[in-house]
């Protein structure tokens, strides 16, 4: 059984340390100031995938908020996105700008594998910012790859502003469920298989050892319970849970 809960999205006291490990990896897609300053105080280590530094820079910019409370660890990527004003203001910080024009890799794989080097005997959780918005190809990639990461990473989160969604591999997972930050609306994504077998309790239309896959059955706006605190699923093959994030 596998759990999770979405405890680095709740807010924090000015003096209160984030529980757990998380690794934040900042995307070239829109996002508030709100959840950037939620999860930014969770991840113990912060980089921004290339023009993922010019969104920082602006959201910042533009709420009158000091960038040098924000500064993150690095900023990688081939840099065909990262504008020059940006580049240079986070030089003069002395933050680490590493270019890396691998083709064969994108971006956010360029930062999880700088993490993955840095990575000694503990393993950190992953929050990617961004990730499923904007662009199909990217939101597929994003897709994509969190199904391949789930081999070898125990937890990788992908949200936005509008949700929040990570990979369930094969087997059983208990989802905690804070209602004033989610919902109402989730679903169950059979993406990057054939199909699975499908269980799940705690939702408003429940499944029993049901077939989902592409050519049937897929559980999209499904709704959490109001007083149900715990979404229980059993697959087959891994899948994808996503479920609606209330304004912060």
């Amino acid at each position: 059984m596998t759990s999770w809960n979405i405890d680095f999205l709740k807010p924090l006291d000015a003096n209160e340390e984030a529980e757990g490990e998380f690794a934040l990896v900042i995307l070239n897609q829109p996002f508030s100031f709100e959840l950037l300053d939620r999860v930014w105080r969770s991840a113990k280590w912060r980089c921004c995938a290339d023009g993922g530094a010019n969104r920082l820079y602006d959201v910042l910019k533009n709420m009158n908020v000091d960038c040098r409370k924000y500064l993150p660890d690095l900023i990688k990527g081939d840099l065909d996105s990262l504008r020059e004003d940006v580049k240079h203001y986070y030089e003069s910080q002395n933050i680490d700008i590493v270019r890396d024009t691998d083709q064969d890799s994108t971006d956010l794989m360029k930062c999880v594998q700088t993490l993955e080097s840095k990575e000694q005997e503990k393993q950190y959780d992953i929050i990617i910012l961004g990730g499923l918005s904007g662009r199909l190809d990217q939101t597929i990639h994003t897709l994509s790859y969190l199904h391949k990461l789930r081999k070898k990473r125990k937890r990788v989160y992908a949200v936005t502003d509008d949700n929040i969604g990570w990979v369930l591999d094969s087997g059983e997972h208990d989802i905690q469920i804070d209602h004033t930050l989610l919902g109402p609306t989730c679903g169950l994504l059979p993406v990057g298989i054939d199909e699975t077998l499908l269980s799940f309790t705690g939702l408003r239309w429940n499944l029993t050892e049901c077939r989902s896959g592409f050519e049937g059955m897929v559980s999209t706006s499904n709704q959490l319970v109001p007083g149900e605190d715990v979404v229980w699923v059993k697959t087959t093959r891994p899948i994808w849970w996503t479920v609606e994030l209330r304004p912060l």
